[in-house]
């Protein structure tokens, strides 16, 4: 009988930095990243064994899984997405939706997809951007069978439980986008640990909006964590797990400008081991999956798409059944002015 053979991973280094290729990146406000400040996220194919998947995530705080959704399943919602918003003037006149090309003429403060920030004035587009949380499509996507299974499998959960309050959001060209954070910070009621999936709704290259994860910043995350809770401590317990409260940025984010983030945490101002951190990147593509755990320091690239196109994506959070999660994210979809 043949001896099975086990491969010798790749160092983590080897896979996630292709020197020369980048575009210039940078985030809402500050100026570019410096190019030896940024790398290549480590993607991981789908057939990647389970022990090695859970390795990697358990010391790089991330995976990048490739191809995990059906290509076809993801560009169906990204044009029912764009469809339903298509009469707020969002869209290029003359292009199809499942392209998503920002119409030039349109104001791109006025097509924020953000959130509780700067939401449009106009009260049609707002409902817009809440019914897009209850569309049949989108609700058929979070079902998604073959999402729910990596989860539990990759996780080792009998079953799983996705939190009600998704954040279904879009990202027009020079428009304002996720600032950075950890999501521990807006998930404080409960005592599990969840699982994060970023999803990206469409292809999406790195300059395009995507997401930016600094490298190795688990430990800053939690470093970060512990001094908010002890200078919480004469709180209420309602303020506490406030991702607004007063130890805490008007709108919940560490930064808006990654290069001035990067250097307070390299000279050690927010905790963790003093090291060279880059920001990683990717290329992301319509199927893939990027899971992260609850203090993976993280934010958006400003979507400078030379083409135009609208980043789509959707963030998720898993829980095991059973645990002790924050009920808060239970209560309903996401609506503006909800406290999370």
């Amino acid at each position: 009988m043949a001896t099975a053979v086990q491969a010798t991973p790749t160092p983590a280094h080897e896979l996630i930095y292709r020197p020369g290729e980048l575009p210039k990146l940078r985030s809402n406000y500050g100026r570019h990243l410096d190019q030896d400040t940024v790398g290549w996220m480590r993607e991981t194919p789908i057939d990647t064994p389970l022990p090695e998947m859970r390795r990697r995530f358990e010391e790089e705080g991330y995976i990048f899984v490739k191809n995990l959704l059906p290509r076809s399943d993801v560009l169906d919602m990204r044009r029912a997405y764009f469809e339903h918003l298509s009469p707020t003037g969002i869209l290029a006149p003359g292009t199809d939706p499942v392209e998503g090309i920002f119409n030039p003429l349109a104001d791109p403060v006025a097509h924020h997809g953000n959130g509780g920030r700067d939401l449009p004035e106009d009260e049609e587009k707002v409902q817009k951007l809440i019914s897009a949380h209850t569309h049949p499509a989108y609700l058929n996507f979070l079902s998604h069978p073959t999402l729910h299974t990596f989860v539990r499998d990759f996780m080792a959960w009998k079953s799983d439980i996705l939190i009600k309050r998704t954040l279904l959001r879009h990202n027009v060209p020079q428009g304002f986008s996720t600032g950075i954070h950890y999501d521990k910070i807006f998930l404080r009621a409960g005592e599990a640990d969840f699982l994060t999936a970023w999803v990206p709704i469409g292809d999406c290259k790195a300059e395009g909006g995507g997401l930016m994860y600094l490298e190795n910043s688990t430990d800053v995350g939690k470093a970060m964590e512990e001094d908010f809770n002890s200078r919480a401590k004469e709180l209420s317990p309602e303020e506490r797990i406030n991702g607004f409260n007063v130890n805490m940025a008007r709108d919940g984010q560490l930064s808006h400008d990654a290069v001035e983030l990067t250097s307070a945490i390299q000279e050690g101002v927010h905790g963790g081991e003093r090291m060279k951190r880059r920001w990683l990147v990717g290329d992301y593509e319509a199927g893939d999956v990027v899971f992260h755990n609850p203090y993976m320091i993280h934010g958006a690239v400003k979507n400078e798409d030379p083409n135009g196109r609208i980043r789509l994506s959707t963030d998720l959070r898993f829980y095991e059944e059973g645990s002790e999660l924050d009920e808060r994210w239970m209560r309903d979809v996401w609506r503006p002015g909800d406290g999370l």
